[in-house]
């Protein structure tokens, strides 16, 4: 198989890209030791045509003399969609290289979780029940940054994207047939919008989980937060070798004002108890305990505290398994949990109530609410009643 090396072969391939209905896409990449993914390699397939099987190639972006601005003038050309399996990791890739989305995308793994297959639905299922082939996944667990890549490697890679054809296809025209196609796209504006892919260090502290309604603590939390998630993307590092956020909320908690109170820690990191880190941690403790109690981060209460009606919530959930079984869609896809916990607390500002869910699941679920509907079982179904 074809391994591209340079820009100037690159854009001859997606030239001929440019020319078809789709190309089918995929990446290898790592992150187990930096913040930013590495992107190591990407995978690329045109249609097959009768008898004649598309062509098939690997572009290393790792040489040095590679551009991959045509890959991203590919993904600007709206005449040719672009197929991905589960895109959200690719597309950050892209989207923190370029500031760049393909355009049209389609995602295999929303697509099948809207036409049956389940929910999350891996590539290798999706290959075994629609292409009707098995995935030889030897190479899963391996280094795609080391050269040369072994024969099992580029077979293991290309596979990714020859079988997606197929799937594409099939999926294409289940949607098709059902008028789901406008759902998929909802789903795939989500994965395109910027804001799925930025993490603001003076946001990081939001996704650090602790119990504690404290205005002084939360500032202490949300500065070492913010801090760590700044050096870690400054150094392009993961933000668990700097601190993980046990040693975070234990330094919220004893607040250290030196290098001593540093190393009284029982959870803290030897390389954070010197240098920089030290600095960072103690200089966030100390503008943090300087703040003013109007600038201290406030829990946003109408989410934390909402009242659910348990039994309504646990009736919403009967609906929402009627309703996957009814479509055919994965029940996370219609509703979360915690959408039915804030419908069941009188709260409307949920996913589920907007867009397709609303026509699939939300009508029904607010009836259901306003005790308009009843729910029953006949036959070993779930049926509505009206009341």
């Amino acid at each position: 198989m074809d391994m591209i090396t340079t820009t100037q072969a690159l854009a001859a391939f997606c030239d001929k890209a440019k020319a078809e209905r789709y190309v089918t896409l995929d990446t290898e990449f790592l992150r187990e030791r930096t913040y930013w993914s590495k992107l190591c390699l990407i995978q690329m397939a045109l249609p097959s045509h009768g008898d004649t099987e598309g062509e098939a190639v690997l572009v290393d972006p790792l040489g040095a003399d590679i551009s991959l601005e045509p890959l991203y003038d590919l993904f600007r050309h709206t005449e040719t969609v672009k197929v991905f399996h589960a895109a959200r990791q690719d597309l950050e890739i892209f989207f923190t290289d370029a500031g760049v989305f393909p355009d049209p995308l389609f995602d295999t793994q929303v697509a099948a979780m809207v036409c049956g297959f389940g929910e999350q639905v891996g590539y290798e299922t999706l290959v075994r029940k629609i292409a009707k082939e098995s995935l030889d996944k030897t190479s899963r667990f391996t280094d795609w940054s080391r050269r040369p890549l072994t024969p099992a490697q580029q077979k293991y890679a290309i596979a990714d994207v020859t079988h997606l054809r197929v799937i594409y296809e099939y999926l294409a025209k289940q949607l098709e047939k059902s008028g789901r196609a406008p759902w998929v796209e909802e789903e795939v504006g989500i994965l395109t919008n910027p804001e799925t892919y930025i993490t603001r260090p003076e946001d990081a502290w939001l996704r650090v989980k602790t119990r504690t309604n404290s205005g002084k603590f939360l500032a202490v939390v949300r500065e070492l937060a913010r801090f760590r998630e700044g050096f870690a993307q400054n150094r392009n590092i993961p933000r668990s070798r700097i601190y993980k956020d046990d040693a975070l909320l234990e330094l919220a908690s004893t607040r250290p004002q030196s290098i001593d109170d540093l190393n009284k820690s029982r959870l803290l990191l030897r390389d954070a108890r010197k240098g920089e880190i030290a600095e960072g941690i103690i200089t966030a403790v100390r503008e943090a305990l300087a703040l003013p109690a109007d600038k201290h981060p406030k829990i946003d209460h109408d989410k934390a505290q909402i009242q659910v009606d348990s039994a309504l919530a646990d009736l919403l959930r009967v609906l929402l398994k009627a309703k996957s079984a009814e479509t055919g869609v994965a029940p996370k896809l219609i509703a979360s949990s915690a959408d039915l916990d804030r419908i069941a607390a009188g709260k409307r500002d949920v996913p589920a109530l907007n867009g397709w869910r609303l026509q699939v699941f939300g009508h029904d679920a607010l009836r259901l609410a306003e005790g308009k509907i009843a729910l029953t079982a006949k036959n070993g179904l779930v049926e509505l009643i009206e009341l």
